[in-house]
C-alpha cells in the first residue's frame, strides 16, 4: 500500500512539473512573484484564521469540556500532515487526533469527534459544491459540467447518508458483536459498551452541536474562496468572487475524488488549468495560484509538524523514564491507529 501511495505521489509530482514546464516556468514564476511578500503574509494570516474556524467546528462536537486551542492545534496538524506528507487523508486524520490528545483532549474523545467532524466537513463541502453549481448554472448555463457536477453531488450525499447510518446503527451492531466475543473468551469481561462507540453516540445525541458544526464547515469552505480571490487579485487576474467560488468548489470536489493521490499533486494543478479556462483564467496564473497554495501550506505546515514531533519525542522520553506498570485500561484507539 505504501508503495502504491509513493508511486502515485511521484506520478503526480511529474505531472505537475510537466504542466509548469509546458506553460513556461518564467510565466508561472512571474505570476507567482506578483503576489509579493506582503501578499503572501496576508494570505497566510487569512488561512490561519480559517484553520481556527475549522478547529472551532471540531470543538463544538466535543460532548465534554475540552480546550479550544487543542482542537485548533489538532486541525492544523491534520491539514499539515495531509498536505505536506506523502500520506493518505486517513493519515492526516490520525495525526490530528493524536495532536489534539497531546494538547489535552481525551484519546477516545479526539478519535470519535474526528470521525463525526470529517463527516460534517464532507457535508459542508457538498453544500459548497452545490453553491458552486448554482453559480455555474447562472454564469455558464450551457456548460456541460453542470450535469456531471449535479450527479456527483447526488452520489456524494448518498454516500454521506450511508456513512452516518453506519456510525449510528451499524457501529452499534459491531459493539454487540464485540461484547459477545468478549463473553465467550472471558466470563469476567466487561459488558460496558466500547468507549469509542459510546463517544460517537454521545456526539450524535447533541443535534444542535451537529447543525452548528456543519454550518461552520460550510462557512469555512465558502470563506476559503475569498483567499483564492485575493491571491488572483494580487496576480492581476481580477475575476469575480462568484467565478472563484465555482472554480474552488469544483476543484475540491475533484480533489476528493482523487483522494488516493497524496497531496493531490498534479491533480490540483491540472484541475486549476481546466476549471480556470472556463472563466478566462490563463494556465500560467492558474498554476501560480496552485503553487502559491502549496507554498502557503509549506510555510504553515512545516513548523507545525516540527513542533508536533518535538512534543511526541518528549512524551516518549517521559514514558521511558517511568517504571513499567501493568496496564489496567483498554489501549487508546488513537495509539492503536497510529501503530
Amino acid at each position: 500500500m505504501k508503495t502504491v501511495t509513493l508511486l502515485l505521489a511521484l506520478a503526480g509530482l511529474l505531472l505537475g512539473t510537466a504542466l509548469v514546464g509546458y506553460f513556461g516556468f518564467g510565466e508561472v514564476a512571474h505570476a507567482l512573484l506578483a503576489v509579493g511578500w506582503t501578499g503572501l503574509l496576508a494570505i497566510i494570516a487569512y488561512h490561519l484564521a480559517g484553520s481556527a474556524l475549522l478547529g472551532l467546528s471540531w470543538h463544538v462536537l466535543s460532548p465534554r469540556p475540552a480546550p479550544l486551542r487543542a482542537f485548533i492545534w489538532g486541525r492544523l496538524i491534520r491539514d499539515s500532515g495531509s498536505e505536506l506528507l506523502p500520506l493518505s487523508q486517513l493519515g492526516g486524520f490520525v495525526m490530528g487526533a493524536r495532536a489534539a490528545t497531546l494538547a489535552g483532549v481525551g484519546g477516545t474523545a479526539a478519535t470519535a469527534s474526528t470521525i463525526v467532524d470529517v463527516t460534517l466537513e464532507v457535508l459542508g463541502q457538498l453544500g459548497y459544491t452545490a453553491l458552486g453549481l448554482l453559480l455555474l448554472a447562472r454564469l455558464k448555463p450551457d456548460d456541460p459540467l453542470i450535469g456531471w457536477v449535479a450527479l456527483g453531488i447526488v452520489a456524494g450525499v448518498a454516500t454521506v447518508v450511508l456513512f452516518i447510518v453506519f456510525q449510528r446503527r451499524a457501529i452499534g451492531r459491531m459493539e454487540e458483536l464485540v461484547r459477545r466475543v468478549a463473553q465467550r473468551w472471558s466470563r469476567t469481561a466487561a459488558l460496558e459498551p466500547q468507549p469509542l462507540f459510546r463517544e460517537i453516540h454521545a456526539i450524535y445525541r447533541r443535534p444542535r452541536a451537529l447543525y452548528l458544526g456543519a454550518l461552520l464547515h460550510w462557512t469555512a469552505w465558502v470563506a476559503s474562496s475569498v483567499e483564492a480571490w485575493l491571491a488572483l487579485r494580487l496576480m492581476g487576474a481580477p475575476i469575480g468572487i462568484d467565478a472563484v467560488i465555482v472554480i474552488e468548489s469544483l476543484l475540491y470536489a475533484v480533489r476528493s475524488v482523487a483522494f488516493a493521490v497524496p497531496n493531490a499533486v498534479g491533480v490540483q494543478e491540472g484541475a486549476y488549468i481546466m476549471l480556470g479556462a472556463v472563466f478566462g483564467l490563463t494556465p500560467e496564473v492558474a498554476l501560480a495560484l496552485s503553487l502559491l497554495k502549496r507554498a502557503r501550506d509549506l510555510v504553515i505546515g512545516a513548523p507545525a509538524l516540527i513542533v508536533w514531533q518535538i512534543q511526541e519525542s518528549r512524551r516518549m522520553l517521559r514514558g521511558r523514564a517511568r517504571p513499567a506498570t501493568v496496564p489496567v485500561t483498554a489501549p487508546d484507539p488513537v495509539d492503536a491507529a497510529r501503530r
